[in-house]
């Protein structure tokens, strides 16, 4: 069944539909989500409760316009308010995560030399880090143009901004990046 139909589906009320944008997005979803949150259990959360209410709000969306970026936008403000929430509430644990390990396993799924292997690993790992450690807007912008490829308008709309703040945010997330980065390669150096 094609999107639109499955659209269709929904606001006539079939939630059947419902399961044709759940196989579509789900995936895309979740790694977003866990990439602005840090968390991959409290990520499957927001999107299930994400695909959820795009079934109650259904009727209201414009089946011209195409549904993902309707639908990330749910995930990613959702996404953003539980990073701020978990931020007051705790630090974000420094250890490995399982949507971190998917990535990193996607960009190592050619084989290479074990050392090679490793550096990637180190530096994937470094900048899981880095990006843990930016404000959740600024995780949310680099997920949204740099993950989902999403253009610099379509995810200044996602996060109600301008395209001017939205570059800001970015540009902010880039020198922060590059400096954390830079800090772990010189500790990496004095060991």
């Amino acid at each position: 069944m094609d999107e639109a139909l499955a659209i269709a589906q929904l606001k006539a009320g079939n939630i059947a539909g419902l399961q044709t944008l759940v196989e579509k997005y789900q995936v895309e979803a979740v790694q977003a989500a866990g990439l602005i949150t840090g968390d991959r259990t409290l990520a499957e959360d927001i999107v299930q409760a994400a695909f959820l209410r795009a079934f109650e709000k259904i009727r209201g969306f414009d089946e011209t316009r195409p549904f993902r970026p309707w639908f990330m936008r749910m995930v990613t403000n959702d996404a953003i308010k539980a990073a701020v929430r978990q931020n007051r509430q705790r630090p974000l644990p420094e250890d490995g995560d399982a949507d971190y390990e998917m990535v990193l396993q996607q960009l190592s799924a050619q084989p290479r030399e074990s050392e090679d292997a490793l550096v990637r690993e180190e530096r994937i790992a470094g900048m899981r880090q880095a990006i843990r450690r930016l404000s959740p807007t600024q995780r949310a912008a680099v997920v949204m143009v740099y993950f989902l490829n999403m253009s610099t308008e379509d995810s200044a709309g996602q996060l109600n901004c301008a395209p001017g703040t939205l570059r800001w945010h970015l540009s902010a997330a880039r020198a922060r990046l590059k400096m954390l980065l830079a800090s772990q390669e010189g500790n990496k150096e004095k060991i």
